[in-house]
């Protein structure tokens, strides 16, 4: 069986925690390490959008500041997401890799499989959102579990968990959260809306088409409960053997450059 490497890195600022991601994608491009699955959290809770996404547009940065919350670009696409009280995620692999298909939502799939295995670990029924659904669903805000894209994870059409893809030099690096519990008042409070009446509508129109685990449970789960889980469903997704591992020196010293040169720094993060 396949050897994959398997990181906990802990809680981290959210500007280390998106270094982490790019250092461990570029070490692995270099042929250095192999594919690798990591669990990570945040201090303090963040606020991080999409790659694409214009921040002071979209977000009232005012406000983020108010609540205490960080904030940071990622380097994937996608929408707003509140990164609080979630299992967050990475998978770094090679696109030449044999589990590995050539297109992006093809490779969706794939690494979905080992969220839905978590799932299934945890005693709960998931599902991947069907392709041609999810063209029919269209997000009202811009936070991320507004609408799930293919083959993301709904739970009775709900979306529990949600994921953002990137490919560089020649390595796949998709990242996601998969929320235990969800505060969606403070979500809407630093998105931006034209009025108040349109940010409550389309707050109440959120909880329907989004939800938390233990929101689905009689008995909460903690983080530390679920990471067994979700490490055993990667592990079978993709049919390997998830071995502990930590970060090398080399992805260390890169990401402490990354935090301090880039997910640090305003240029980056309000480049939009």
């Amino acid at each position: 069986m396949e050897q994959w490497r398997f990181l906990d890195t802990g809680t981290n600022s959210p500007a280390v925690n998106m270094a982490i991601d790019e250092a461990v994608l570029t070490i692995h491009s270099e042929g250095k390490t192999k594919p690798s699955v990591r669990f990570y959290d945040w201090s303090p809770a963040t606020v991080s959008i999409g790659y694409f996404q214009k921040a002071e547009k979209e977000i009232d940065l005012a406000r983020v500041q108010k609540h205490g919350l960080g904030f940071v670009r990622r380097a994937t696409g996608g929408r707003t997401v509140l990164h609080d009280k979630e299992l967050t995620y990475s998978v770094v692999v090679s696109e030449n890799h044999p589990l590995m298909p050539s297109g992006v939502t093809d490779a969706y799939r794939i690494i979905s499989q080992g969220l839905l295995e978590g799932f299934r670990l945890l005693g709960m029924q998931a599902d991947l959102m069907n392709p041609e659904a999810a063209k029919f669903v269209e997000p009202s805000s811009a936070a991320c579990f507004d609408a799930p894209s293919s083959y993301e994870l709904v739970v009775e059409g709900r979306k529990v968990a949600g994921s953002a893809q990137t490919r560089q030099k020649g390595v796949v690096l998709q990242h996601g959260s998969i929320l235990l519990d969800m505060d969606a008042e403070l979500l809407f409070d630093i998105i931006r809306f034209p009025n108040e009446r349109v940010r409550d509508r389309l707050l109440q129109s959120f909880y329907e088409k989004a939800v938390a685990i233990n929101e689905l449970r009689k008995q909460p789960v903690t983080l530390e409960d679920v990471k067994p889980a979700f490490r055993e469903g990667f592990a079978r997704g993709f049919a390997v053997e998830l071995i502990e591992d930590g970060l090398t020196p080399e992805e260390l010293e890169l990401a402490e450059q990354l935090a301090r040169e880039k997910y640090g720094d305003a240029d980056w993060n309000f480049r939009r």
